[in-house]
């Protein structure tokens, strides 16, 4: 092959002069050689060679010439035997080339590649340890990966090792993948030692991100899973030195340290491990995670040692080692749930849930359950516990109790009233407990002198909702221990002793209703009526509504039941100053029982007035019930005219549905007394709030009643109204409706989007629409619409009118075709309006007119 400083035979073609030319020209110009070149591409590659060195050799420095020369070069000899001379001449030109481009990465990157391609595995290794020496450190990463992929894929690791220890003191960020490699080669001793030197950097960012944890975990379980592969690193130290770094996720890794014993063949020592674990581990998950990797551990050792015994055919039950081991494993089983109880507290100390059931664990076992209650309340501190401390130290002194043990129980009892607890009830629970226990024994005089000492008033008083004083000082203001000596001084006190408590709670101020009750209700007993009255009033003054509710309906309950009409001015009083400010809520009850007093032993009248203002007092909702009650008990008395008057105030003052109500039974009520023109007033009234399609029962009772007592006129009359009172509902829905219609309208633009004078026009077809659909559905019940009756409207014919008429007086009715002469020459009958029907006072008077 020719070289720079040979001077070729150059043979020219025709077509070859202008550019021959114009390189004498310039011969330094790169923009002639790549004409010429390029015109010479599909000739002959010498020739084209041949070009490629006179250009370098007036331009040797041309990084373009150099490139593109090197590539036509490779070009020639890519997919030939490696083993033609004509790789190693392109080998030279590349050596040539980098005489002068020795600063170009890419010549070198394409040289080695080129090289590696040949499989000359030293010459390869040599160049990209030249480029690395030639090239800036700048531009060592284009050079690092193509370098470190020859050296992964070369037959013996250990040029890779060491290509890979250069390499990582440029980048020590990339360790990890040099971990991956010592793993893949199975050089995991080395993989171990920069696993932990990579595990002990702080400032170390995994590339592939992973956590700090999860490297110890990849740690731990490359040291463990491979006890003797690796030698280089104490296994103990490092799984232990994670243990006291990553406190909130132990289990895995106490399980890995006992793996690696347990690989080692050290089973004794990994049966400590598990024991250490499972008695140090704070979360359910560790615990769970070691208990079963311990009890699957002894699971397989049990098996192969049976294994074993019948392989070498010696008899299972004569085997000690295989018993021990069983014994072991069940016991290891029968633990779990204590040991779990362990972990509980020892996650929580202060969770007297979980004392409760280690004591239950400990059934049988009275050493284990003393030691147990005794741990529980000097480690449970009050002011952190969670539920309620106080049951340990009752439960301690139950304990003593059911084994017979009377004196340790006063001693656990004693001991618990001196405890600092957070709240006053846990306190009042322990002392009301000593007095139980003593009861249950028989020790009366001793439980009363508890529960006086836990009343006692301490030498320093304090509020009882004062946090900041103990509950010692507090106690005494418990409700909890005096409802109990009161309960045990009305059984095994005397009677002063007993009022004596109640009246010291009543000035504490802790008094509740029932309290108030139960003192009254035992004067009561011992015939102390005035005082037991005392009681009540004292309790009322305590109270507000609706607390007092109670006290009052018993206070005047009792008073009654005492003294009757004897003392009638004082009940009224009571009566009175109970219903001042009494809730429209509780107003009901203490307004009949008033009403039943003055019944029974006071006027008539008295308890008229009673129960008129009772039906404005109580509730709206129960207005109905009260008017029933004042009716029934006003006819009663002085006869049902006299229940006129409040018919007429229940029809005005209640809602519509119970208005409804009263005018039927007023109109049947003045039926029965032959009132008919009466009757026949209250229908027409009711009739102005009974839509014809909504309440149909009205019209069907008022047809009813025309049909016995009305005639024709009567009964065209009811039609007329009912004819009205339709028209004046459908007005009012197609009112309703042509609002929606129009806010609809607006609000999708309809009205908008016509021209003008075109949107009234089509609103109201779309009103008559809506009513004629509205009066079809009205009249779809009526039997034959095409006949009418002059001057209504109604759903019924002239026939059935007739009929109807002779129902109620056949003598007298009989409707013929003279009616038909007061049509209108239309032949439509006059549209009539509702007008409202006067009724004379002295008929109906004091309705409200719509």
């Amino acid at each position: 092959m020719p070289s720079l400083t040979d001077k070729p035979e150059v043979i020219f073609e025709e077509d070859d002069l202008p550019y021959e030319e114009e390189i004498i020209r310039n011969p330094y110009s790169v923009k002639c050689w790549m004409r010429y070149i390029e015109y010479k591409q599909n000739g002959p590659k010498s020739v084209l060679n041949m070009i490629y060195e006179r250009a370098l050799k007036e331009l040797p420095g041309s990084y373009k010439l150099w490139y593109n020369y090197l590539r036509e070069r490779r070009k020639q000899v890519k997919g030939k035997c490696i083993t033609e001379p004509g790789f190693e001449e392109v080998n030279n030109c590349h050596e040539r080339a980098l005489v002068f481009m020795h600063k170009m990465p890419r010549i070198w990157l394409d040289y080695c590649q080129f090289l590696v391609s040949q499989c000359k595995i030293t010459r390869s290794r040599r160049t990209f340890d030249r480029a690395l020496r030639a090239l800036p450190i700048t531009q060592h990463p284009r050079i690092w990966p193509l370098y470190l992929r020859f050296a992964r894929n070369l037959p013996l690791p250990e040029t890779a090792i060491r290509v890979y220890r250069r390499y990582l003191k440029l980048s020590p960020e990339n360790a990890e993948e040099y971990i991956d490699y010592l793993r893949s080669v199975h050089r995991l001793d080395e993989a171990a030692v920069r696993l932990a030197a990579v595990v002990n950097d702080e400032s170390f960012v995994s590339k592939e991100g992973k956590s700090n944890y999860q490297l110890w975990h990849e740690l731990c379980d490359l040291i463990s899973q491979n006890p003797d592969k690796v030698k280089s690193l104490n296994v103990g130290a490092i799984i232990r030195g994670g243990l006291t770094r990553f406190t909130d996720q132990l289990g895995k890794l106490w399980c890995s340290l006992a793996d690696y014993y347990i690989r080692s063949g050290h089973l004794e020592k990994a049966r400590d491990v598990y024991e250490e674990a499972v008695q140090t581990v704070v979360t359910v998950r560790d615990f769970t995670q070691v208990f079963d990797s311990y009890a699957h551990t002894e699971e397989t050792v049990i098996a192969a040692k049976m294994e074993t015994t019948a392989e070498m055919g010696q008899d299972e039950e004569e085997d000690i080692d295989l018993e021990l081991r069983l014994a072991r494993f069940e016991q290891l089983i029968a633990r779990r749930p204590l040991l779990l109880n362990s972990v509980l507290l020892r996650q929580n100390p202060h969770n007297v849930h979980e004392w409760h059931k280690r004591v239950k664990l400990y059934e049988g076992k009275p050493r284990q359950i003393i030691n147990t209650y005794t741990e529980a309340v000097q480690t449970v501190d009050p002011m952190k516990a969670t539920g309620k401390p106080n049951s340990l130290w009752i439960s301690f002194a139950k304990f003593y109790e059911e084994n017979e043990q009377l004196d340790d129980a006063r001693t656990i009892f004693e001991k618990a009233t001196k405890v600092n607890y957070k709240q006053v009830d846990e306190l009042a629970g322990v002392w009301c407990e000593y007095g139980e226990m003593e009861l249950r024994h028989e020790n009366y005089e001793q439980a009363l002198h508890i529960l006086r000492k836990a009343t006692a008033i301490p030498s320093k008083k304090a509020e009882y909702f004062d946090s900041s004083e103990p509950v010692q000082n507090r106690v005494y203001k418990s409700l909890k221990v005096w409802s109990m000596l009161a309960d045990l001084e009305e059984s095994l006190g005397t009677f002063q002793s007993t009022k004596a408590v109640y009246d010291r709670i009543i000035d504490l101020r802790i008094a509740t209703p029932q309290i108030i009750i139960n003192y009254a209700m035992f004067l009561e007993e011992h015939n102390y009526f005035e005082e037991s009255f005392k009681a009540y009033e004292r309790g009322i003054a305590l109270f507000r509504w609706p607390n007092v509710y109670d006290i009052w309906n018993t206070y005047l309950t009792k008073f009654i039941d005492r003294y009757g009409g004897k003392k009638l001015e004082r009940a009224r009083d009571l009566f009175e100053q109970a219903l001042d400010g009494c809730p429209a809520k509780f107003a009901k009850t203490i307004y009949l029982l008033y009403a039943k007093l003055e019944e029974e032993f006071g006027l008539a009248r008295h308890a008229m007035a009673v129960y008129e203002r009772a039906t404005e007092a109580v509730e709206t909702t129960e207005r109905h019930h009260m008017f029933n009650i004042y009716i029934k008990r006003a006819a009663e008395i002085y006869g049902v005219t006299h229940t006129r008057a409040i018919y007429q105030k229940a029809i005005e003052v209640l809602p519509d549905e119970h208005s409804r109500e009263m005018c039927q039974r007023f109109a049947d009520m003045e039926s029965k007394l032959g009132e008919i023109d009466r009757a026949r007033a209250i229908y027409s009234y009711c009739s102005q709030i009974c839509d014809p399609r909504m309440t149909p029962a009205f019209w069907q009772t008022w047809k009813e009643f025309e049909i016995r007592h009305g005639n024709e006129d009567t009964i065209r009359e009811m039609l007329r109204i009912k004819r009205s009172v339709q028209a004046t509902y459908n007005t009012q829905v197609n009112f309703m409706s042509s609002q929606m219609l129009k806010a609809t309208a607006n609000a999708t633009g309809t009205v908008s989007d016509l021209a003008p004078g075109q949107s009234g026009v089509d609103d109201m077809r779309m009103l008559e629409q809506k009513a004629q659909q509205l009066a079809a559905e009205a009249e779809q019940d009526k039997p034959r619409p095409k006949d009418k009756i002059l001057f209504v409207r109604s759903d019924t014919s002239r026939t059935e009118l007739a009929e109807l008429a002779k129902q109620a007086n056949p003598d007298e009715i009989d409707i013929d075709d003279e009616d038909d002469e007061e049509e209108d020459e239309g032949g439509e009958p006059e549209e009539v309006q509702l007008e409202q029907k006067s009724v004379p006072t002295a008929v109906f008077g004091g309705l409200k007119q719509d």
